[in-house]
């Protein structure tokens, strides 16, 4: 069962890592009662990653086709350019969450599932054959070691965005780092699922 524990804490290091720079510029945003928006964001967001990859894994194929998911790519650039547009446009807008609150997807925390989501292409290619070795004992193990994972990913890049140099830096370039991370995160998702060339060749 150890081997199953530390099998299953290093398959989401390697792709929770990914979440990290995101969950740090959003918790170095958050205002009083904000920060459950965040968790609950994430853990819905990995939630539905995992049960798509254990349907998909066991031959209900669910999961979308990778064009699609590489669609999924626009939605940070969207949040990217919405940022980057009203924080011009608003000197005296105060939090970057605050314009992604105000979105039409209604709640912060739903804007927080879809970037989970949108970038959870390389999660379905790692989580589906990860799951196909696994036994039904080991199941449930390995989905409980992914929940404890997503709080302790959660909770440390909770601690690095409060370190002070951190908060710093993000606070006085804000305005240009959020919207960059977001546009170059929806291009890389767009680019490493081939979106861009499947575009073309229908052109």
């Amino acid at each position: 069962m150890i081997p199953t524990i530390l099998t299953a804490i290093a398959v989401y290091i390697a792709t929770g890592i990914d979440y990290l720079i995101i969950l740090i510029l959003l918790f170095s945003q958050i205002k009083k009662g904000q920060m459950k928006h965040i968790w609950i964001g994430q853990y819905l967001g990995t939630v539905i990653i995992l049960s798509v990859s254990f349907l998909a894994a066991y031959g209900v194929n669910l999961i979308p086709q990778q064009w699609i998911v590489g669609l999924l790519g626009l939605i940070p650039i969207y949040l990217g350019v919405r940022i980057w547009i009203q924080g011009e446009e608003d000197a005296d807008e105060s939090n970057i969450l605050s314009i992604l609150s105000s979105d039409r997807f209604n709640h912060l925390y739903l804007t927080v599932t879809f970037i989970v989501l949108a970038s959870s292409a390389d999660d379905f290619s790692i989580y589906i054959p990860y799951f196909t070795t696994l036994n039904a004992i080991e199941i449930p193990v390995v989905i409980l070691v992914f929940l404890i994972m997503v709080g302790v990913l959660c909770y440390v890049s909770y601690r690095l965005a409060s370190v002070n140099y951190v908060s710093e830096k993000i606070e006085k370039y804000e305005r240009w780092i959020v919207p960059i991370v977001f546009i170059g995160l929806g291009l890389y998702i767009m680019y490493a699922n081939g979106t861009f060339n499947t575009v073309i060749s229908f052109l």
